[in-house]
C-alpha cells in the first residue's frame, strides 16, 4: 500500500486518520505505562509474542514480583518457571534479576531510576538493545524518545525510504514531528508532550503493521 508522505508528520497524519488506537486503555498505549512492568515487558517481549508476555507478567504479578527488591531476590529457578512461556526464558530470567539488582545498586529505587537513568546506562545492561532501551525510556519513563522496531522498518521500506541504521531512521521520525509540532498540536491538542506523541506514533505504526502491510 503506497502512502503519499514526504516526512514523518505526513505519516503520523495518515495513521491518525485510521483510528488505530480506538480501544487503547492507556494514553501511552503500553498497558500500565510508567511502571516497572514496562521495563520487565520490554525484555520479555524480545523474540516473543505479546500474548505470551502478558501471561508471564500475570504470573509475576500473582507472586508480587513486579517490585525491584522481590525480582532481585527471587530464586532463579522459580523466576524461570514463571516466565517459561517466553522465548529464551532462562536467559531472560538471569537478565531480569541482574537488571533489578543493578537498578537498586545504582539508583536505590524505581522513582530515582525513572528520573536519572540514561540511555547509555540502559544500553550497557545485558539484554537491552536500542529498541528495548527506547521502549523503556518512552513507555516506562515518559522520555521524549521515539521507538523504532520491525514494523517501523517494514513500513518505511515499503514506502521507498532507505536508512543506514536504527538511529538514522529514528532521527527521520523525530525530525518531522519536531519541525511540524504546531501541526501536531492541531491533530491532538495544545501542549501535548512529545513523549506522548512519540508513544502514540509508534503505537499506530505497530497496530497498522498488525492489520497487514
Amino acid at each position: 500500500m503506497k502512502i503519499d508522505i514526504y516526512n514523518s508528520f505526513d505519516l503520523l497524519s495518515f495513521l491518525k486518520s485510521k483510528n488505530l488506537l480506538a480501544n487503547c486503555k492507556d494514553e501511552f498505549w503500553w498497558e500500565n505505562s510508567g511502571t516497572l512492568e514496562v521495563v520487565i515487558g520490554a525484555i520479555l517481549v524480545q523474540n516473543t509474542k505479546w500474548e505470551q508476555v502478558k501471561k508471564a507478567i500475570l504470573n509475576l504479578k500473582s507472586r508480587n514480583l513486579l517490585i525491584l527488591e522481590s525480582l532481585s531476590n527471587i530464586d532463579l529457578r522459580l523466576l524461570e518457571s514463571l516466565i517459561q512461556n517466553c522465548g529464551f526464558y532462562r536467559q531472560k530470567a538471569i537478565r531480569l534479576k541482574l537488571l533489578a539488582t543493578n537498578i537498586i545498586n545504582e539508583f536505590g529505587d524505581f522513582d530515582n531510576f525513572k528520573n536519572n537513568v540514561s540511555r547509555d546506562w540502559l544500553l550497557n545492561q545485558k539484554g537491552i538493545g536500542f529498541e528495548s532501551a527506547d521502549s523503556i525510556l518512552n513507555y516506562a519513563l515518559y522520555r521524549e524518545v521515539m521507538v523504532v522496531d520491525k514494523y517501523t522498518q517494514k513500513l518505511l521500506d515499503s514506502q521507498g525510504f532507505v536508512f543506514e541504521d536504527y538511529e538514522s531512521l529514528q532521527d527521520w521520525l523525530t525530525c518531522g514531528i519536531v519541525e511540524n509540532y504546531n501541526e501536531v498540536e492541531n491533530l491532538y491538542y495544545k501542549g501535548i508532550p512529545l513523549s506522548k506523541v512519540y508513544a502514540r506514533f509508534h503505537a499506530k505504526i505497530v497496530e497498522f503493521g498488525k492489520i497487514g502491510l
